[in-house]
């Protein structure tokens, strides 16, 4: 038991920084670390009959009133994203990824930290898949983000940092994404576990965004919710076992998790990352391809 404790706590500092570590290390002057402020918002407006809209937002201006000294911005709406995709929110090709890291001065050995003002983490995990997804491992999330930095009355500054540009190199790792087909082509494979990370009520059909509402056939639902505690930091990591084993998620299994935008669902991926999950995929289309779709199946939640 005191073994695989252990070994849990190490993959969680693989994956996590703590505030206090943080402000050291800012302190120490360490010339490797590039924090990124992920901050941005989805702003949802849902109508009576359920139907529900969202605006994808950035917070660049927040950034320049106030940020964690040495902290760069990237805007998860357009730095990292194919702005020319019709579906909303897809990951950025390699070569734009590469630009946009290289001019913030994050190479191939920078350690990143990536924080946001999200409850769940969800656009500093967001990086965390896109440099996953690109073969960097060199990533970590600031449990608790900026508001717990600002709780603890950690400095913070206006001051914009200019860094040399550096060398970024994509690897694509394409298990770590999937497409709309190959979902599809893989909803009677017993191999694949299908977690839907939205709100019940999208996922039941009861909230619908998009033009079909409800959830993917055989997708079971783990929201992001579920890992974090009431100050929004990431549970214990027996808790997040206890959560993970009480949805019957099987580490023999290919996970696949999806949300609305892709994004969500990458909390729950790097939750189960955290237990050692190795063989994780993001459905980066989501609701938002998937819902608009007339040619693919949709499931809703019987009395919905």
């Amino acid at each position: 038991m005191q073994e695989e404790r252990e070994r849990l706590e190490g993959l969680r500092a693989q994956h996590l920084v703590e505030t206090e570590w943080l402000a050291e290390q800012i302190a120490a002057g360490n010339q490797n670390l590039r924090v990124v402020d992920m901050r941005g918002y989805v702003k949802t407006q849902t109508e009576h009959d359920g139907y529900q809209t969202a605006d994808y937002l950035g917070a660049r201006k927040e950034y320049l009133e106030a940020h964690i000294p040495g902290a760069v911005y990237l805007d998860w709406t357009t730095d990292i994203v194919d702005t020319d995709d019709l579906v909303p929110a897809q990951v950025a090709g390699a070569e734009r990824i590469a630009n946009i890291l290289e001019e913030s001065g994050i190479g191939d050995d920078t350690l990143i930290v990536a924080y946001d003002a999200h409850p769940a983490s969800q656009l500093a995990t967001r990086l965390w898949w896109v440099l996953r997804y690109y073969g960097n491992t060199n990533v970590r999330v600031l449990n608790g983000g900026w508001a717990k930095w600002l709780k603890e009355g950690r400095p913070t500054t206006a001051e914009v940092p200019i860094f040399p540009k550096t060398t970024f190199t994509p690897r694509p790792q394409l298990h770590w994404r999937m497409t709309a087909q190959e979902v599809l082509e893989n909803l009677a494979n017993p191999q694949i576990d299908l977690l839907d990370a939205r709100d019940e009520g999208q996922y039941t059909g009861r909230i619908r965004r998009g033009k079909y509402g409800g959830h993917i056939p055989g997708a079971r639902h783990l929201p992001r919710e579920a890992f974090f505690t009431v100050e929004n930091t990431f549970q214990s990591v027996e808790a997040i076992a206890e959560t993970v084993g009480e949805c019957g998620v099987d580490p023999t299994k290919r996970v696949v998790a999806y949300c609305n935008g892709g994004v969500a669902a990458t909390s729950v991926l790097f939750a189960l990352s955290m237990l050692g999950y190795t063989d994780l995929t993001n459905y980066d289309g989501s609701w938002n391809e998937w819902g608009q779709r007339d040619d693919l199946p949709h499931q809703q939640s019987e009395g919905v």
